[in-house]
């Protein structure tokens, strides 16, 4: 196995905190295809194609709205919009043009709000 490498004030590591393991991990993966490490049932890493963890979901009673926003990129942005509608995300923002491309807002099944956007 290659040795992770971490860079000097990048971010790291996500983390999303959930009021439901399942049904968040039932979400992410249905929506984005996210494949999860489970570290037992309050925490699990979200897995990247190279193997390494991106961030991770953390059970907490109740999520609040606000904070950073997360925003995910895709190569054909209506399809994930449909994919992030069937898997039971709100959409909050429909598809909008901004200055070098577009993009949706979206709430998951806890309540954090994401956004996908593409330059296409």
């Amino acid at each position: 196995m290659s040795e992770i490498k971490h860079n000097h004030h990048e971010i790291d590591y996500i983390e999303f905190c959930v009021t439901d393991m399942a049904e968040s991990q039932r979400f992410y993966a249905a929506a984005f295809g996210w494949q999860f490490t489970d570290y037992g049932t309050e925490y699990a890493g979200i897995q990247k194609s190279d193997g390494c963890e991106a961030g991770g979901l953390r059970v907490q009673s109740v999520v609040t709205a606000g904070g950073p926003l997360v925003i995910l990129y895709s190569d054909n942005l209506e399809l994930t919009l449909t994919r992030v509608r069937d898997a039971g995300g709100q959409i909050t923002h429909e598809i909008f043009e901004f200055p070098g491309g577009r993009r949706f807002h979206f709430k998951d099944p806890s309540g954090n709000e994401l956004a996908v956007w593409s330059d296409r």
